[in-house]
């Protein structure tokens, strides 16, 4: 088969790239990234010396060059990753959210009816359905929990989340959608909660822990995920929406103590800054469709998981330190013109 995936010098989808090529090595891949600032080329390095991947630099929001993309390609399966994903940003600046994560798929699943795409699948969030009160750990979201967005980040993707359905139902498109908790590993921005502790602890500076710390994700090895999504696009029924979740329930300040103890760094960097805008309590995922309709469940473990991804940025101090200077797009190893196909 051919895939498209989109964001494929981000996080989650760089290692949906690198999945397929170690475990469907006869299938080709094709990334599409624009390269703002979380699309890291250099995330790519290994892929792109295999045969069987090809990028194309270009943003999912301009239809022009996405039409030619699947003129020249004939896609089996196309997955949306691409978007802009970081809450306080979205406070900041809510119409780039707007525009990559409302209009970008919506440009996609065009060029999907054009094309005949047999399969459209979208990466969804389960901020979509707001948060759940920290003293009722027997409630969890399921797939028609109610969608109730708290910032302009997961309104965005409940925005497109509902135009996918629109779209399935007025003009047939064979979609599915993933709602996902959170998610953390090897090759993740590092302003995000996981890798900037880790970044910091390591580099002895403060680490800053909204409010007292007492908010509850649950999460979810990106290894685990990119799995779950590869199940749900071969198997799993057009139309359908899977949340796909951990069990790994755990409040911030936990998290950020365990990666402490792990870096045998003091408590004492912790800083306890102004709490987020809105800032969602609890996130929990009843995930039994995809596990009872698709037989997929989470195999790494949060202490497992969260070991492996301390030492992936252990021995990967270049990848980060090169973003945190800067350096990843002033000095990028191949420029994005000598990429595009």
């Amino acid at each position: 088969m051919k895939f498209l995936i989109t964001g494929c010098a981000g996080f989650i989808g760089a290692n949906h790239v690198y999945y397929l090529l170690e475990h469907h090595a006869k299938d080709v891949v094709v990334g599409v990234d624009a390269l703002t600032y979380s699309g890291n080329w250099e995330t790519l390095a290994d892929a792109i010396k295999t045969d069987g991947f090809e990028f194309v630099h270009a943003d999912i929001c301009d239809a022009q060059s996405i039409d030619a993309l699947f003129s020249r390609h004939r896609f089996d399966v196309v997955i949306n990753y691409a978007a802009e994903t970081h809450v306080d940003r979205s406070i900041v600046s809510p119409q780039v959210f707007l525009r990559s994560n409302i209009i970008g798929t919506q440009v996609l699943m065009d060029a999907c009816l054009k094309y005949d795409v047999p399969r459209f699948h979208q990466i969804s969030t389960d901020e979509v359905y707001g948060d759940l009160p920290l003293d009722r750990p027997d409630l969890q979201f399921t797939e028609t929990t109610p969608l109730h967005a708290s910032s302009p980040y997961s309104a965005s993707k409940a925005a497109a989340d509902l135009l996918i359905q629109a779209y399935v139902r007025t003009y047939g498109l064979p979609a599915t959608i993933s709602r996902c908790s959170n998610n953390y590993g090897p090759w993740q921005f590092p302003e995000k909660l996981i890798p900037l502790m880790i970044t910091n602890a390591l580099a002895d500076k403060p680490l800053p822990v909204y409010g007292k710390g007492q908010n509850v994700r649950d999460w979810l090895h990106v290894r685990d995920h990119v799995n779950a999504v590869d199940r749900i696009v071969r198997k799993g029924a057009a139309g359908e929406i899977y949340n796909v979740g951990g069990n790994n329930e755990h409040a911030n300040i936990e998290v950020v103590r365990m990666i402490l103890s792990a870096l045998d760094k003091p408590d004492s960097l912790i800083q306890f800054v102004t709490d987020r805008k809105g800032h969602d309590l609890r996130y929990a995922i009843d995930a039994g469709k995809i596990r009872e309709e698709l037989d997929w469940m989470p195999s790494i473990t949060f202490a497992e998981g969260i070991q492996n991804t301390i030492d992936w940025y252990l021995n990967n101090t270049t990848w980060w330190r090169r973003i945190l200077s800067g350096a990843y797009r002033a000095d990028s190893a191949m420029s994005p013109e000598t990429c595009m196909l």
